[in-house]
């Protein structure tokens, strides 16, 4: 038997409807496999007007159940044996006794018999009517019942061709086996058969169930439309998918753009035609300008949609005059001053203005660009007006265009190209999908606003915590790891971030806010603290706390003195900002870690590589990790793996039986068996070799300078005793085994790779 369910109602938003549709399939689906009824196939389908859900070759009864309870045993208390009695719905004649581990003891026979398929699918479906998990949703009329709009008819049959039959439903709405179409075209209610009669008599009304039809006939028409007239539209997805869930029967219809338009920046006519009027944007593929626009109409009129594009024109007018208004505007005011105007924005209560915050990415960005080969004046001159756009009116009414209205002003301005696309290109990656900069002083602007948005929410301490993220700071970090890994950058990360921390500390100071540390351990209680003021002399709205690790603590105050120390703002110390950067540090290697497993890179191998020196160097770290997979993917690295963790357990072994580190340089006057002299040779070969190749950042190199040393240990491990009976002779041998671990440990932690 097939099942088909319609909940015909008021338009649906076109945001929720993929949403509502997944969620009546899982909910009905799971509900019927729950109670007993396995079905074939089941699909949904969408419309502004209708979720439609059907579920073919239902199974017609559920399956009878029986089961056995086991109670108490024979002899129990009589309390007892009426609680299981009770429990089990059962009476004491259809007990029976079964012989167990412990003695005989009663057994409860229960079954319970099938339930017909229409049964389970009225109880299932009323329910999950009843609670659908609408984002919103309301009442209507006199009934407790809601819904995202009001719910007008259900259609729930089930059965094939003539035979099927209407299953009722425990709802406030009208429920049977018909349906009506199109709300303008259509001619009234219909009664319907199965899936496919339904399907084809909702055509014949004017209703195209499914969204992907309709998505395709919509960019089928638009594009054959465009291309005729020698123009292209403007590719756009997520529109398309809205469109398609606005209306029912798409009818696409092509309008004009007044020439006084043309001169804006297309972007501008998209983002203003996309988000008030639903349109898609056409081209001209030999200027680049927006000339044309495609609406789609929800029904096909006597006039081929005439008078629809005629009021359509009529408001897509004025949203433009608007917009070019905003444009002409935004021309006559120099970036300079937008960028003044930032002073009057605050970034954040504790991080200043965004002109203080702006100040501080110039001065990183400055240091930045000698690492990334970009020109320090313009990687500053660049951050100094990033921001800008934010102040203008063109922004301001369309954020979306944020960056790129930046680089529009500053190439209007005479500006150089770099610093211009740095305007548009500072802000991303937003995404782990988003195009990465690769041009040096957007490269630089991009990494400072990054790193200066992350140290400063540290040293405020507005960390991540859990799946709480505010200030999308695993974003940001994701995005400084991307910048640098994808443009090959090789910076010092621990050194940016503590020039971005003094850069912040410095504001503070030229805020006239107290800088403190205290000189001895503190711990965190409000006697200690008293103290702490009372050392000082001083009262203040305390701005940040930090503690070192040392628990020293680290406080910015704005102070308020007293008389007795007039001139305290003279004594200030220099705050510990190791244990923030360290904190910091650890935060980037993190998202390294998730970054880097998403490229397959395995979690020991990354532990192995971020145990090494020089971590906060993230293309060389991610370049010895990509080395280190590959080694221990080939039969070399392998065994010689396995060497390693054979030495390293037999000193762990040793070392903690004899209480002493087997960490002196052995001796090769001592090695008496040749498989032993060949080790010594192998490593004293072996050294100089890996310490040249990671002089030259040549991992690979060292890499295959440790696959010479397989031969040899395997070799070691097969013909030598460790444990020698001459005592001088094992303790050699023992500070051998070190001697491999620490060759080794020189290209990667090999400790920390499991095998």
């Amino acid at each position: 038997m097939d099942y088909l369910l319609e909940l015909f109602s008021e338009e649906i938003p076109a945001r929720m409807q993929k949403r509502a549709g997944e969620d009546l399939q899982r909910l009905v689906t799971n509900g019927l496999v729950e109670a007993g009824i396995t079905y074939e196939s089941a699909a949904v389908f969408t419309t502004p007007r209708r979720l439609c859900l059907s579920v073919c070759g239902v199974l017609e009864e559920s399956p009878t159940v029986r089961e056995e309870r086991k109670g108490p045993r024979v002899g129990a208390p009589e309390k007892a044996i009426e609680g299981f009695l009770r429990g089990a719905g059962v009476r004491r004649e259809d007990l029976v006794v079964k012989a167990d581990k412990k003695g005989d003891v009663y057994v409860a026979e229960i079954v319970k018999p099938g339930r017909a398929a229409a049964e389970v699918i009225s109880e299932v479906v009323s329910g999950v009517i009843a609670n659908f998990p609408w984002p919103k949703s309301m009442r209507w009329g006199d009934g407790p019942m809601r819904w995202v709009r009001p719910l007008h008819s259900v259609l729930s049959i089930l059965g094939k061709s003539e035979e099927v039959q209407v299953v009722p439903l425990a709802i406030d709405v009208p429920v049977g086996d018909s349906t009506e179409g199109h709300r303008f075209m259509g001619a009234g209610r219909f009664s319907v058969t199965g899936f496919e009669d339904y399907e084809a008599k909702l055509k014949a009304a004017y209703v195209m169930l499914d969204p992907a039809e309709r998505a395709d006939k919509i960019w089928h028409d638009a594009t054959n439309g465009a291309f005729a007239l020698g123009l292209e539209v403007v590719e756009d997805r997520g529109l398309l998918a809205e469109v398609a869930g606005l209306v029912e029967w798409p009818v696409v219809l092509m309008g004009d753009i007044a020439e006084d338009f043309f001169d804006l920046p297309p972007e501008v006519l998209q983002s203003s035609m996309r988000e008030h009027q639903k349109f898609f944007s056409v081209r001209n593929p030999k200027t680049g300008r927006i000339e044309k626009f495609i609406t789609v109409a929800n029904r096909e009129t006597a006039d081929s949609g005439a008078t629809i594009l005629a009021g359509n024109q009529k408001v897509l007018f004025a949203r433009l005059s608007d917009a070019k208004f905003f444009w002409e505007n935004d021309l006559r005011v120099p970036l300079s001053d937008m960028a003044a105007k930032l002073a009057n924005v605050t970034f954040h209560n504790k991080l200043g203005t965004q002109a203080e915050r702006v100040a501080r990415i110039a001065a990183l960005a400055r240091e930045i660009a000698i690492d990334v080969k970009a020109d320090p004046a313009l990687a500053a001159q660049a951050a100094e007006i990033c921001k800008a756009d934010l102040m203008s009116e063109m922004v301001y009414e369309f954020p979306e265009l944020q960056g790129l209205m930046g680089r529009y002003y500053a190439e209007k301005a005479g500006l150089p190209q770099a610093v211009a696309n740095a305007c548009e290109q500072h802000w991303q990656p937003l995404g782990p999908s988003d195009d990465v900069p690769s041009e040096p002083v957007s490269v630089a602007v991009a990494l400072a606003d990054k790193i200066d948005t992350l140290t400063g929410f540290w040293a405020i301490d507005e960390k991540p915590t859990g799946s709480k993220d505010p200030f999308a700071l695993r974003r940001a970090a994701l995005g400084v790891i991307r910048l640098v890994l994808e443009n090959g950058v090789r910076a010092n990360l621990a050194a940016n971030i503590e020039e971005s921390f003094l850069n912040i500390l410095a504001q503070w100071a030229n805020s006239n806010w107290l800088l403190v540390e205290s000189r001895h351990p503190i711990h965190d209680d409000s006697v200690a603290y008293a103290n702490f003021y009372s050392d000082h002399k001083f009262v203040g709205r305390e701005v940040v706390r930090k503690f070192s690790n040392d628990k020293t603590l680290i406080c910015a105050f704005e102070p308020v003195f007293n008389d007795a120390h007039p001139n305290l703002e003279t004594s200030q110390y220099i705050p510990k900002l190791t244990a923030l950067k360290l904190a910091l540090l650890a935060f980037f290697h993190d998202r390294l870690k998730v970054y880097l497993k998403d490229k397959g890179i395995r979690h020991d191998v990354i532990d192995a590589c971020l145990n090494m020196p020089g971590n906060d160097d993230l293309t060389l770290l991610n370049k010895r990790a990509e080395a280190l997979q590959a080694f221990l993917n080939s039969d070399d690295g392998e065994n010689l793996l396995q060497g390693y963790k054979r030495a390293a357990n037999i000193l762990r072994a040793e070392e903690k039986k004899d209480g002493v580190a087997y960490e002196g340089t052995p001796d090769v006057k001592f090695a008496e068996a040749a498989e032993e002299q060949a080790l010594f040779a192998a490593l004293d070969a072996a050294g100089p070799k890996i310490e040249a190749a990671l002089g030259a950042e040549d991992i690979e190199a060292a890499m295959a300078a440790l696959a010479a040393l397989r031969a040899p240990i395997d070799a070691f491990f097969e013909g030598v005793q460790v444990n020698a009976e001459n005592e001088i002779v094992r303790r050699n041998r023992l500070c051998l085994l070190n001697e491999i671990r620490e060759v080794m440990h020189k290209v990667a932690m090999f400790s920390e790779i499991g095998g």
